[in-house]
């Protein structure tokens, strides 16, 4: 499976979100998407799953444009675990799951009860089949998240697409989620607000700026001290983590930093 987005713009209502988008998924690569609030990061993440389509440019899964694709073949190619995903209605957790097969199933046809396949593996890789009758309302938080990426693996789908994975949850629950998508080997496309996890998970990242994306390429290249200053607001050191030897960042706020906008020139707000 591979994800393409050329030149997309969108906008909602008559306001412009993003422009002139450019951004790939290759195969079993995991794709992290970052940028200061309001950037139009979920906003572009809504476009591959159509929940919006562009005004300008071209979404393609497979080389297919999505907006010629019915919502149920995008569903069968793209799997989606959203930002407050938790239904409403207190399911149990094999009830969330079997939703995962809605795009494979015919009109009132139901998994529960069956022993389906894809929702016991999907149960079992995320370790939650001894609490498949449990109401999603007892789980912790990091539980319930793995119950949603659970109902995405039961989608079957190449691509998972993951949105704001980690709010809300403790250090331990967030690494562990986010180590379970690396352990998957899908294309995935991610967006995250830790740029530390995003530099450890993601072979690639993009970077949104005021709706634009300003920066592509390995963590390491594209999470630059000027770029991070540029963007986010704050100053940053690259060090190297002592256990992974990849990537760590350290932030201080920007008033922090030395004053040298004097020698420097203007700095981009």
């Amino acid at each position: 499976m591979r994800l393409s987005l050329s030149g997309v713009g969108v906008r909602i209502g008559s306001v412009p979100i993003v422009a002139d988008c450019d951004l790939t998924v290759e195969d079993g690569e995991r794709v992290g998407l970052v940028g200061p609030n309001g950037s139009g990061k979920t906003t572009l993440l809504r476009t591959v799953y159509r929940a919006l389509d562009p005004f300008a440019g071209r979404v393609a899964l497979s080389g297919d444009d999505v907006t010629t694709l019915g919502q149920r073949e995008v569903a069968r190619r793209a799997a989606l675990v959203a930002q407050d995903s938790t239904p409403n209605f207190d399911f149990t957790v094999e009830e969330v799951v079997a939703m995962g097969r809605g795009p494979w199933l015919r009109t009132f046809e139901s998994t529960i009860g069956r022993g389906d396949g894809p929702i016991t593996a999907a149960l079992e890789r995320v370790r939650l089949a001894d609490h498949r009758s449990r109401r999603l309302s007892t789980l912790s938080g990091g539980e319930r998240q793995r119950a949603l990426v659970a109902r995405a693996l039961a989608q079957e789908s190449p691509l998972l697409l993951l949105d704001e994975p980690t709010n809300h949850l403790d250090v331990y629950a967030a690494l562990e989620l986010l180590e379970l998508v690396r352990d998957l080997g899908r294309a995935t496309l991610c967006v995250l607000h830790d740029l530390n996890l995003a530099a450890t998970y993601c072979d690639r990242l993009y970077v949104l700026h005021r709706g634009r994306i300003v920066a592509g390429g390995p963590p390491a290249e594209v999470l630059t001290p000027e770029l991070v200053r540029t963007v986010f607001g704050v100053t940053c050191t690259h060090l190297t983590h002592p256990a992974t030897g990849g990537l760590l960042l350290a932030f201080s706020p920007r008033r922090a930093a030395p004053r040298r906008d004097a020698a420097d020139g203007p700095v981009a707000r």
